[in-house]
């Protein structure tokens, strides 16, 4: 056990993360953080959820702890080969209006066709611009609406899996709303170039074979018309819907995905926002998805870690602090690196009877969990005053049982917040017999109950976290090479 180590833990008590009392036992429980055994290969799954252990510690082998020390320092010095945040809703393929296209496609064979004077014979002149002028127009109406749809398919299926998620809720609660789907969009959009493009072969071939230079002008000017015609009956209203469709996707959050996080989550009125905002970032930023008005509350914690990759000290940050900011710890050489870890609050999670769908935001929870690098803890308020009827003290006993049961492998903690309320008759007997002896956390806010041990925990998961991310980074950069 670390002297350094020891003193630090100390120092984080005092100072940065203030509490009255750290046992023995917390210091012991955050030093598990580092603690790692022998494994003869690497992991090769690119799941988050399937690198947890179900003994919530990564197990590398000494080469393997070494590679992925190198590569962590490699994460916060210079580059990371794990993506820094999904993002991906926001690089979508960006759709002009359908009044800005139709303008552009008419000004764009105005500019680009010239009639060519080295043709003597005013028809054969005629009917050379005709067609050019036609091709140029069908060319500028057809090849934006090809794009549309080519870049969304593309780019939807490189989307991270929890933007994929995010992708499909936003899209489903556009279609409650007004029966318009991502897929029937597309559809309608590559429907009506089809259509304008076999219109503008028409067109062209007419002029190309006019009998006189009349003739072929007067082809040209009604193919004009005919072609605009097409693009605001078929393609006009279907553009303007994927404006709006691509304004609600390209609004969803960017998630971190190198950053280890904590996920509240528990039934609705338990306690959890004012745990996150107690032990995190005092002004937590709120995430906003376009298919609710209900935010994810993201609090933030600075961790540091020492040159042998343990966590040596943490502090709640200023709310100016940015990510990308250095730490002037980090550039005097006391620590090996640090970073922002994200504590989650997460919307209220119900029972539901087998079969039926989840709303939104608890869809969204599970999301979270499920493909981003989070530990979990599953907050209870067994006093019987929870104040929502979908919280009673069995429904969140048998939520715990089932998101438990889903999430086996996911570092996690118990808490029973506003312990100072009391507790409902056999409610804590019946949650130790569900937990089987293991450890939860009685937390009582208002009193100061518990808060060092939430916090010593808070860490050791963001430790594990950290281990998965270092060995995922690990196997990206051997198969790299």
């Amino acid at each position: 056990m670390s002297s350094l180590l020891l003193s630090s833990v100390a120092a984080l008590t005092r100072q940065q993360y203030p509490a009255s009392k750290f046992s023995s036992q917390a210091k012991s429980a955050l030093l598990m953080t580092s603690r790692r055994t022998r494994r003869t290969t690497s992991p090769s799954s690119t799941t988050i959820n399937r690198l947890f252990t179900s003994t919530t510690l990564i197990l590398l082998s000494s080469s393997s702890d070494a590679a992925a020390s190198e590569v962590t320092r490699r994460n916060f010095s210079t580059s990371t080969k794990l993506s820094p945040n999904t993002g991906g809703l926001r690089k979508l393929p960006v759709v002009k209006s359908p009044v800005e296209l139709l303008n552009r496609a008419e000004k764009a064979p105005k500019r680009l066709v010239k009639n060519d004077t080295t043709i003597k014979n005013i028809r054969a002149r005629s009917q050379k611009h005709g067609a050019e002028y036609l091709n140029a127009l069908t060319q500028a109406l057809c090849i934006p609406l090809r794009d549309i749809v080519d870049g969304y398919r593309r780019e939807f299926r490189r989307l991270h899996p929890f933007e994929q998620v995010v992708a499909d809720l936003t899209v489903r609660a556009r279609q409650c709303k007004d029966g318009v789907t991502l897929e029937s969009v597309l559809l309608e959009i590559h429907e009506a170039r089809k259509l304008i493009l076999e219109a503008g072969k028409d067109w062209i071939y007419r002029a190309k074979h006019a009998e006189t230079a009349r003739e072929a002008t007067q082809f040209t000017k009604d193919g004009t018309d005919r072609l605009l015609e097409l693009f605001r009956e078929f393609a006009f209203e279907p553009v303007a819907s994927m404006v709006d469709l691509q304004r609600s996707l390209r609004s969803a959050p960017a998630v971190q995905l190198n950053t280890p996080a904590v996920v509240l989550v528990g039934a609705p009125n338990v306690g959890k926002s004012s745990i996150v905002r107690y032990i995190s970032s005092a002004t937590p930023e709120v995430n906003n998805y376009p298919f609710t008005t209900r935010g994810m509350t993201l609090g933030h914690v600075e961790v540091f870690w020492s040159d042998q990759n343990e966590i040596a000290r943490a502090v709640v940050p200023d709310d100016k602090r940015k990510a990308k900011d250095v730490s002037p710890d980090i550039l005097q050489g006391k620590y090996a690196y640090s970073q922002l870890c994200q504590v989650m609050d997460s919307p209220g999670v119900l029972v539901r009877p087998e079969g039926e769908k989840r709303n939104e935001m608890e869809e969204l929870t599970l999301a979270a969990m499920k493909h981003l690098p989070t530990a979990v803890m599953y907050v209870m308020d067994l006093s019987g005053q929870a104040g929502d009827k979908c919280s009673s003290v069995a429904d969140q006993l048998q939520l715990r049982r089932e998101i438990r049961n889903q999430f086996p492998r996911r570092p996690w903690i118990d808490v029973v917040s506003k312990i100072d309320l009391g507790t409902a008759d056999g409610a804590i007997e019946e949650l130790e017999i569900i937990l089987e002896g293991a450890p939860y956390i009685r937390l009582s806010i208002h009193e100061g109950q518990g808060i060092d041990e939430l916090r010593t925990e808070v860490l050791r998961m963001l430790g594990q976290v950290r281990v998965v991310l270092d060995a995922m980074a690990v196997v990206d950069d051997r198969s790299a090479r």
